[in-house]
């Protein structure tokens, strides 16, 4: 019986995360494809655009935060056959979004200068900080207009996914990449008759591209509306049970609060590691674009965690739940593993496609080994952040993701960043280790149990 049990948890864990995995890992190869199109412009448009990216990447996580909320319940009303709740939960994601977008916009469009000067402290004798500034805002104030098209997707697909449905995402996400591929090679070096736009070609191209898998995404999901009921009659009106506002509005608080915090803490730590010089700038974006790609194992399987254990939990089914939490803990850590070795294994060849000095191609290689040597234990930890969010837990969820950020590894980073003379390399690999403490933390509140609940009712 327990062999069965696991044996359909990993098959409903698989068919949830493979279509997650392909979109993300397809969405991740185009952004790493831009990657080495603008890196092949030089060091300081890859530089810009990547500073730029790191500050716009704060705003897709606080899309991500505030959207999981209502999420939770979604997935819950959905397990609970509730379809009213399903739709009341996706209203709320559209006007958070709108919200959100306009506060993005608005902070980017009025301080996105001073955010990208942020970076630029470090010292180097081959980098121009004045050059590289400029590339990133360039490219800064035209991602701007894809903001909108970017967080009203995330609230059709995260709702899709709750409901189990994840190839309509996975498909729209194909048809941006696609967009958003043959635009590049065209805008970025001027191709078959269009203009030469550089660093601003590139922020076209995905701007269309988003534009591309929001108008897929839409069109062909209200096409199916018997298949989804609750987008049945979703903009007759907004009116949202205050009740139930709250309690989402509360509930994803700690979430949005965590998202924030925890993406502008990654920030912090690339503006601490800048502190070294410009260079590692240029070759901690150089590893990123290659583990970003890697990393889409535990971030699928993660969301998968949340959705598989959030049905169990609102059709009250709270042992299937608990099984569910570990068997899928073990297996995130598993897989990771296996995207581990193959990021080792590309390590040396993939610095050599763009074209930026032999120093931070080096420097590059020592920070994707580094990453990849973390791999196993950053899947195990993805999976105890889904597990408990899962269940609604998300203050806990908060000081365990964010709060430890903040008050661990961000003063840790700019101490030995400012203080000392380690390399930046062993600063890196220090701080990556310091995970070790929250995944110990984590699994014991796992066992406790402090997660499972049932916040939902059914119909």
């Amino acid at each position: 019986m327990m062999q069965k049990e696991t044996k359909t948890i990993l098959q409903k864990t698989v068919r949830l995360a493979i279509p997650m995995m392909v979109q993300q890992a397809i969405t991740n190869a185009v952004g790493l494809v831009d990657n080495i199109m603008v890196g092949s412009l030089g060091t300081e448009p890859m530089t810009g655009v990547a500073i730029a990216n790191q500050l716009l990447f704060v705003f897709s996580l606080a899309v991500f935060g505030a959207l999981a909320g209502p999420g939770i319940y979604g997935a819950q009303y959905y397990g609970s056959g509730n379809t009213e709740g399903v739709r009341q939960t996706f209203r709320f994601k559209i006007l958070t979004a709108l919200v959100l977008t306009v506060l993005g916009s608005t902070v980017f469009f009025l301080g996105g200068e001073g955010l990208l000067s942020l970076y630029l402290k470090g010292e180097n004798a081959v980098l121009d900080p004045m050059l590289t500034k400029a590339y990133g805002r360039q490219y800064q104030l035209i991602m701007i207009v894809g903001l909108l098209p970017f967080a009203l997707t995330q609230c059709y697909a995260g709702t899709l996914r709750e409901t189990g449905e994840t190839m309509k995402p996975m498909v729209a996400g194909i048809v941006s990449v696609i967009v958003d591929v043959v635009l590049n090679y065209l805008l970025i070096y001027g191709k078959c008759g269009f203009p030469q736009m550089g660093v601003q070609g590139a922020a076209v191209a995905t701007v269309i591209a988003r534009l591309a898998e929001f108008a897929t995404l839409i069109v062909w999901s209200h096409a199916q509306m018997r298949k989804y009921p609750f987008l049945q009659g979703i903009y007759r009106q907004f009116h949202i049970p205050a009740a139930l506002a709250r309690r989402m509005f509360f509930k994803g608080l700690p979430i949005f609060v965590n998202e924030f915090l925890w993406s502008s803490g990654i920030a912090a730590l690339t503006q601490c590691y800048s502190y070294k010089g410009l260079d590692v700038v240029a070759a901690i974006n150089i590893s990123n674009a290659i583990c970003n790609l890697m990393n889409v194992s535990f971030v699928a399987l993660g969301n998968a965690v949340g959705v598989i254990t959030g049905q169990y939990l609102g059709s009250g089914r709270m042992a299937l739940a608990e099984k569910a939490s570990v068997v899928l803990m073990r297996f995130t850590a598993l897989v990771s593993t296996v995207f581990a070795l193959v990021l080792i294994g590309i390590s040396f060849p993939f610095p050599t496609f763009y074209k930026t000095t032999e120093e931070v191609r080096d420097l590059a290689r020592q920070f994707i080994m580094a990453t990849a040597l973390f791999f196993p234990l950053q899947g195990y930890l993805n999976a105890i952040y889904f597990t408990l969010r899962s269940g609604g837990k998300t203050f806990i969820t908060f000081l365990f993701d964010s709060g430890y950020n903040w008050v661990v590894s961000v003063p840790v980073a700019w101490l030995l960043c400012h203080r000392t003379a380690l390399p930046v390399i062993v600063v890196y690999l220090i701080i990556q280790a310091l995970d070790m403490i929250k995944t110990t933390i984590g699994r014991i509140m796992i066992g406790k149990k402090v997660w499972m609940d049932r916040l939902v009712e059914g119909e």
